[in-house]
């Protein structure tokens, strides 16, 4: 879809024409709201507060899916292990080796997007329905590695307590004060996925989901560029695990399974494939949900004593509900809509 300009915006310079953020008054905005929420542990509640840190972990973790599935269309299904192997030698770093948190944090994601690209090895032979068999194997595979191998290290099915951040003598040990991590971390992964996006590897990746022969026939690696939106992916997942690890502190097999990459993957459905806007949308939505249904959740085992756990049926009930609904009357997700509305408010009065 053609990006529709106000009447009387001219682009005047190559750097005018790329920007994202054009106009002095959305600067304003944008400042503003980071304002907002850089100052809401200050009067919010915890709940709040805390509901922003899963929202934030959760953008950055979607965020690296995609990369993969929205701008290079391989669909995976092991985004939630890759968030395993980040948490686990996150904590490994901090509580064993003494390593400061942000040298551990990125020794985390590089560690997850190593494990990333050995599984993203199969992406040149299959794609579709094989490939996303390929990455369901990380699902598997991972969680039983930390259960089953180095149980002296790893502590098996137990899994690990994870330190509090330390930064600076500065602890991070409450949500008011996690979320200043969260939020300055999201910011920076924001900024790197948009300019990879609009940067010649972002365009290899475009081309790739487009048309993989016709890609390969103008040059483009194949293998070389599917390894690398692999990798990607799974650095992001590294942060993502590293960030939710420290702020759970504990992490094992289970703190981050299959489900959680089938969240993930809703979310990005949601929010909209192959789109900034996209992860953010798709996770506030979906944590919402979330969150209504845990209120819900004393109400329906009021209703239905005799129900199995009224919060754990809910959730995947409003989830399978949003995600069908979506993929019938909004399939190219809430970024698209929104895209929608912009243009519609720029033509009016002939917005019909």
């Amino acid at each position: 879809m053609a990006v529709l300009r106000p009447a009387g915006e001219f682009d005047q310079s190559y750097a005018y024409d790329i920007a994202i953020i054009r106009r002095r008054w959305q600067w304003i905005a944008l400042g503003l709201f980071l304002v907002f929420l850089y100052t809401l542990p200050l009067y919010a509640s915890q709940g709040l507060v805390a509901f922003i840190n899963r929202v934030a972990i959760s953008v950055i973790a979607v965020q690296g899916l995609n990369l993969l599935t929205g701008y290079t269309g391989q669909i995976s299904l092991g985004q939630a292990a890759f968030m395993t192997v980040g948490g686990y030698v996150s904590a490994l770093l901090v509580n064993d080796l003494g390593v400061p948190f942000p040298l551990a944090l990125i020794l985390a994601a590089l560690g997850a997007g190593g494990v990333g690209l050995l599984f993203g090895l199969p992406s040149l032979r299959v794609k579709g329905f094989y490939l996303v068999m390929a990455t369901l194997a990380a699902q598997f595979i991972i969680p039983w590695f930390t259960r089953n191998t180095f149980p002296e290290l790893l502590n098996g099915a137990q899994g690990l307590n994870v330190k509090v951040p330390v930064i600076f003598g500065f602890e991070f040990n409450e949500p008011q004060r996690y979320v200043y991590l969260t939020l300055s971390i999201l910011i920076v992964t924001t900024i790197v996925a948009q300019n990879v996006s609009r940067s010649r590897l972002g365009r290899a990746f475009i081309s790739i989901r487009d048309h993989d022969l016709a890609a390969e026939l103008l040059g483009v690696n194949l293998f070389k560029y599917k390894l690398q939106a692999f990798f990607l992916a799974s650095v992001y997942a590294g942060i993502a695990g590293s960030l939710a690890a420290h702020q759970l502190r504990h992490i094992n097999s289970e703190s981050f399974n299959l489900n959680d990459s089938i969240l993930m993957l809703g979310m990005l459905i949601v929010g909209g494939l192959g789109t900034g806007l996209g992860p953010f949308l798709g996770a506030l939505v979906i944590e919402l949900l979330i969150e209504v249904a845990t209120l819900l959740g004393p109400v329906v085992s009021s209703l239905f004593p005799n129900s199995a756990g009224g919060i754990q049926a809910l959730r995947p009930l409003f989830f399978g509900l949003a995600l069908m609904l979506f993929l019938i009357f909004e399939p190219r997700g809430l970024a698209h809509r929104w895209q929608l509305f912009k243009a519609s408010w720029r033509l009016r009065p002939f917005s019909h």
